[in-house]
């Protein structure tokens, strides 16, 4: 019997590639086209490197097979945008995890885990989502163990304000079968983790990310529907999304060694909460920092008047767009390349 059975991808063989070809790629290459002003695969300079030095250095990463780990702005194009540039440069098709909340039609989850993807539950009672918890650690772990990529966001759930933070409880979940730290550090490094900056342009979910800010403002109880997930899909897909750039990093299998022993001797969730402090740099130093001049003011305005929502708060909703357009910039700034391998 198939433990993974539940939350494994579809075993599709070789037609999944045919599908690729024929049909995901060509979509992909369209909205590329008429979508964006460009889609760029860039790799982050690294100290005492040069540009050259700093992309081999990183491809040598990322050849064996990765771990990809992004921080979240599109429900379908993250993962779909990072497919489409690394496919044809490395032949890799990663696997991709998804939260099954996202499954609103009952042909979402059949098409998707036909596509290399495997579903993360997030229902259920306590009991219930440690055990799937724990499946679905060993699933990934058999995955990486067998030489093969993986995508998949550093929390639950988008950061709606842009203030990319990885989920301690996501890196616990990677490894909920280690004992101690010894070896947590070494699942970690089976899975060689290799975290990737992801940058629009522009979010063509900026206005329903602004909204939901005031709908939970004013009613703590609001939560999203499936009919919004799917709302969010088709505005992430369909609106304009300016330049697009993706910037890999080094594995933090480095970092590990570099700090072995200091990180042993680490409590449990002090260790977890160090390592997501590494990713996060990781993915600030990987950050595309985009000019905003004076017309970005009439964007702004722009996407205020698509917000219809009751009370609506102009000043507040204000307040949100800006947030999330400069919280990338400020972790940036913020941030130090020193001692990043």
């Amino acid at each position: 019997m198939d433990k993974f059975r539940d939350i494994r991808a579809y075993h599709s063989c070789g037609l999944v590639y045919v599908v690729d070809f024929l049909f995901v790629m060509p979509f992909l290459w369209y909205i590329t086209r008429t979508r964006t002003k460009g889609l760029k695969l860039e790799y982050l300079q690294l100290p005492g490197m040069s540009a050259k030095e700093s992309r081999k250095f990183i491809e040598h990463d990322i050849r064996k097979g990765a771990f990809y780990m992004t921080n979240h702005r599109d429900i379908v194009m993250d993962a779909a945008f990072l497919g489409r540039l690394i496919i044809p440069r490395y032949c890799q098709h990663p696997y991709i995890g998804i939260g099954n909340n996202l499954f609103g039609k009952w042909w979402i989850e059949p098409l998707c885990r036909f596509l290399r993807t495997f579903v993360v539950k997030r229902n259920g009672t306590p009991r219930e989502i440690m055990q799937s918890s724990l499946l679905m650690s060993e699933y990934i772990q058999h995955i990486r163990k067998h030489g093969k990529s993986i995508w998949m966001a550093q929390r639950e759930g988008r950061a709606k304000d842009s203030n990319d933070r990885t989920q301690p409880a996501v890196l616990k979940m990677l490894t909920l079968s280690a004992n101690n730290n010894r070896e947590l550090l070494d699942q970690l490094k089976v899975l060689n983790i290799c975290p990737v900056s992801l940058s629009y342009e522009y979010d063509p979910c900026d206005y329903l990310k602004a909204a939901e800010f005031q709908l939970k403002r004013d009613n703590p109880h609001w939560r999203k529907s499936p009919k919004d997930d799917i709302v969010s899909m088709k505005t992430g897909i369909w609106g304009e999304k300016g330049h697009v750039v993706f910037r890999m990093t080094p594995s933090i299998n480095h970092w590990i060694d570099a700090h072995r022993e200091q990180l042993e001797s680490l409590s449990r969730n002090e260790l977890l909460r160090t390592i997501a402090e590494q990713i996060d740099k990781h993915i600030f130093l990987g950050y595309e920092i985009f000019p905003r001049g004076t017309e970005f003011d009439a964007y702004i305005n722009s996407r205020l008047a698509l917000i219809d929502i009751p009370n609506k708060d102009d000043a507040f909703l204000r307040e949100k767009l800006y947030e999330m357009y400069n919280y990338p910039v400020i972790n940036h700034e913020e941030s130090n390349i020193s001692g990043l391998i």
